[in-house]
């Protein structure tokens, strides 16, 4: 018979849920239990963080508790070490925590009430003498029928499965278990199951039940239960460990398998929670886009190319999600990674970035080894082999004039030069070179890109122009006017090609040279120079129809102290008439008559205006020939008046000052000079002129009043007559 208290236990006791504000929970426990112990009495809810703490128990008043009282904590079940007396104490107030090893709290605490229920233990005061009865019955020591229990069974334990009875007295119940199991049994013969089972720990459990007399001998052979855990799909499917990158070549055709995933589920085989069924997550496909790039088999989970094509170099990162229960709603599922890459193939031509190079002009002379350009081409593969280039030339150099230089893999080839140019031979040279994939090429031929065109013109080379002499020196006085010459540059062979020469480096500005005849002079007063000094410039020569083709050759000069100067004694020069506004005339200036030089020929004059700056900046003298110069003035505008103009005369170390007379003047359009006229003899003053013409005035008005006068009193005399007698005009 079973005892009243354990139906008591399994029907009153209330299951305790884990609300979210703690609330209290209580258990209730019969005094002296007899069956064995340790006694699991509830399971409370720990998080699942558990594993980073460990599990506290204390009393009432937050100190570790010293009782019957432990926690599992693997199970997390709260359990009672011995049997209870309700006479000592009928409550126990329990609080249960997770903490740190340092202390710090990560749950709870939650309170737990024990009740410990009152049993008919106690002899009243009275005895009383009974006649037992005793009668033979029919055993009941039979076999059991196998119990099937969920795993994950959520009810208070321990929990009754099962009860055997021996139909004898005075029997002891052991109970053995294969495996060792939850598993036990009180005096009365009840079996329990003391925690939940986990079919994937064990599925199946072979129960023993042995009933002993007070020696421990068995009354009859053991009887045996055999305990089935039942599947409950409390396990997700488990992916395969993520792999190495799957390759896939650019251009696969659709339904070409990537990979095939095989997820594994510790349910129950061939049960509907071991069931799983495949699901593909991402790439998703992109907007206004029907096609995808992969696709995934529910069932075999075969992951294969789908319609959209894929591009060289791409890193995909495919998440296919695995369902158990087929797919139906309450199933668990995880989700898959497979890590997939695109490979390139040689589906790509080279070709030249620029088609057209040139034209580049070579001289003739130029060395062999010379570089004459630089292609560069390109290949839009990615994989390093397939961008391995080959050139050649394909046409336009029968001659072997050209060769090409190169690393495969750098994507640049130098057209080189291989023999002497001949302008003659040929002045211009078309080179076509051809780029090629060294790997077998898989797409598309190569196009028009594949070709480039160098066009190169040669030139012929002409002799630069050379100097009479490599360097030239030359001496001059400090005190020598603007326009004296110093020497002439000329080319070493008279006949040769015309010259333009320039100075380089006259940093004074002291020099000047005649551009066609090569003659160099000063350029101004050699202010500055000390006697002593060199003064070192450069005389440049060019081709005048080449100006690439020049020569150089140094000029020294040497400054020599001025001599003497003799009497200067300004000799008078007629006078000369310019116009102002400045017109496109001037003055001519000789040098003295009575020079004997001059008229046998020698050296010519040097013309130089006077010091002051007044005349310098007023006047204007350019040299015409050896023996005279021309006066013109600077400026727009000079005030009519007569000027007297210093001018230096220079001639073999001697000089002249000549003072030029110029009268400045107004001039009519012919360029004729218009003066002021004096008063001339018997010509009337401005005031006897003025005098006359009032004179004259005066009498014609008063010889216009007389006839006005004369004219109005005959008009009036007229007026005043009769009219008969006025005589009658005679009628024809």
């Amino acid at each position: 018979m079973v005892p009243a208290w354990l139906w008591l236990l399994c029907f009153s006791i209330p299951q305790a849920v884990l609300e979210a504000q703690l609330a209290e929970l209580s258990v209730e426990v019969p005094e002296n239990y007899g069956g064995n112990f340790p006694l699991y009495l509830m399971k409370l809810l720990l998080p699942r963080e558990g594993a980073e703490g460990h599990i506290v128990l204390s009393g009432d008043s937050g100190k570790a508790a010293e009782g019957p009282f432990a926690m599992d904590p693997d199970s997390g079940f709260l359990l009672v070490t011995r049997a209870l007396d309700r006479e000592e104490q009928a409550e126990y107030q329990l609080q249960v925590t997770l903490e740190t090893e340092d202390g710090r709290v990560l749950w709870g605490p939650q309170p737990v009430l024990v009740h410990v229920k009152d049993e008919n233990d106690q002899a009243s005061g009275h005895q009383a003498t009974a006649t037992v009865e005793v009668s033979i019955v029919e055993s009941t020591w039979v076999p059991l029928e196998p119990i099937h229990l969920a795993e994950n069974l959520r009810v208070l334990y321990p929990h009754h499965i099962a009860q055997v009875h021996w139909s004898g007295s005075d029997v002891h119940y052991h109970l053995e278990s294969h495996p060792l199991g939850p598993f036990d049994v009180d005096a009365e013969g009840n079996l329990y199951v003391t925690r939940e089972l986990d079919r994937e720990a064990q599925a199946e459990y072979l129960l023993q039940v042995r009933a002993w007399n007070s020696r421990g001998e068995d009354y009859a052979a053991p009887l045996e239960l055999h305990v089935l855990v039942m599947d409950e799909n409390d396990n997700p499917p488990v992916c395969p460990p993520r792999g190495p990158t799957v390759s896939i070549p650019e251009f696969s055709p659709p339904g070409t398998e990537v990979t095939r995933l095989s997820a594994e589920d510790a349910d129950a085989p061939s049960s509907p929670n071991s069931h799983i069924v495949y699901q593909l997550l991402s790439p998703e496909p992109e907007d206004g886009v029907e096609r995808r790039a992969f696709q995934v088999e529910t069932t075999s989970g075969s992951v294969t190319l789908g319609g959209l094509p894929l591009r060289a170099g791409q890193d995909i990162l495919l998440l296919v999600l695995a369902m158990d229960l087929a797919g139906a709603e309450g199933g668990l599922s995880s989700t898959c990674e497979v890590e997939v890459t695109v490979t390139d193939i040689n589906d790509h031509a080279p070709e030249f970035t620029t088609s057209q190079i040139g034209p580049i002009s070579l001289p003739e002379d130029v060395e062999p080894g010379t570089l004459v350009a630089t292609l560069t081409a390109t290949d839009a593969d990615l994989e390093p082999a397939f961008r391995l280039m080959d050139f050649a030339i394909e046409r336009g150099d029968t001659e072997k004039t050209f060769g090409l230089d190169w690393e495969p893999d750098s994507g640049h080839v130098q057209l080189r030069l291989c023999k002497n140019l001949s302008y003659e031979a040929a002045p211009s040279h078309e080179v076509v070179v051809v780029v090629r994939s060294v790997a077998e090429l898989l797409g598309p031929g190569p196009g028009s890109g594949a070709t480039a065109t160098v066009t190169v013109l040669v030139e012929r080379v002409i002799p630069p122009p050379k100097l009479d002499q490599d360097s030239y020196e030359a001496s001059v006085p400090i005190s020598a006017p603007a326009g004296s010459l110093l020497l002439t540059v000329q080319p070493s062979d008279p006949m040769s090609r015309p010259l333009r020469f320039s100075l380089v480096n006259d940093s004074e500005g002291w020099l000047c040279i005649e551009k066609i005849s090569g003659e160099v002079r000063t350029a101004q007063f050699l202010q500055g120079a000390q006697p002593g000094d060199i003064y070192t410039v450069f005389v440049e020569a060019q081709d005048a129809d080449e100006p690439r083709l020049s020569t150089s050759a140094p000029l020294v000069i040497h400054f020599l102290k001025a001599p003497p100067a003799p009497a200067l004694t300004p000799a008078p020069v007629p006078s000369r008439y310019l116009c102002t506004p400045r017109q496109d005339h001037g003055v001519i200036v000789s040098g003295p008559s009575e020079d004997s030089d001059l008229a046998s020929g020698h050296s010519p004059y040097s013309f130089a205006l006077g010091p002051n700056p007044t005349v310098q900046r007023d006047w204007r003298l350019q040299t015409l020939n050896g023996s005279h110069a021309y006066l013109t003035l600077a400026l727009h505008w000079v005030e009519p008046r007569e000027y007297i103009v210093p001018v230096v005369v220079s001639h073999n170390a001697q000089m002249w000052q000549l003072r030029v007379q110029v009268i400045v003047c107004r001039c009519n359009v012919e360029g004729q000079c218009m003066r002021k006229v004096g008063r001339m003899k018997g010509m009337p003053t401005k005031l006897s002129a003025v005098g006359i013409l009032v004179g004259t005035l005066a009498a014609i008005g008063i010889f216009l009043i007389l006839i006005f006068t004369h004219w109005t009193l005959s008009r009036k005399k007229d007026l005043d007559q009769p009219a008969d007698s006025v005589p009658l005009k005679a009628t024809v």
